[in-house]
């Protein structure tokens, strides 16, 4: 693992902050506002929770927020099957994202995995 500096150094954090960037652009024309800002807001959750996490005191604080960024990551994955089902995205992009999501999900575990396990 790399030196990290500030939180922007975290590979998780830049992989959460493209799918925001690609959350607004696949429903900046959504008409359905509810959907809209869930999913928005679980997206800039997601990113937001690593940040905040990063920057307190302990690795278990961390951790603790690290755990909300992946359930966070968890709800974009679900509404990514409703934007399918809702045909408000094709099903390929609805695929790519909640490949995304799992992907984040799954780097987010490791990282929480590592510091529960380091003593630093």
């Amino acid at each position: 693992m790399g030196t990290v500096r500030n939180f922007e150094d975290l590979e998780i954090w830049k992989l959460s902050r493209e799918l925001v960037n690609l959350i607004y652009k696949d429903f900046r024309c959504c008409k359905d506002l509810t959907f809209k800002n869930q999913i928005t807001a679980s997206g800039i959750s997601t990113m937001n929770n690593i940040s905040e996490g990063y920057c307190r005191n302990s690795d278990r604080e961390f951790r603790f927020f690290l755990n909300i960024s992946k359930a966070s990551s968890s709800e974009v994955k679900s509404m990514y099957y409703i934007a399918e089902d809702q045909k408000y995205v094709t099903d390929d992009i609805a695929i790519e994202r909640r490949n995304r999501c799992q992907s984040l999900m799954n780097c987010t575990s490791k990282l929480m995995t590592y510091l529960k396990q380091s003593k630093v």
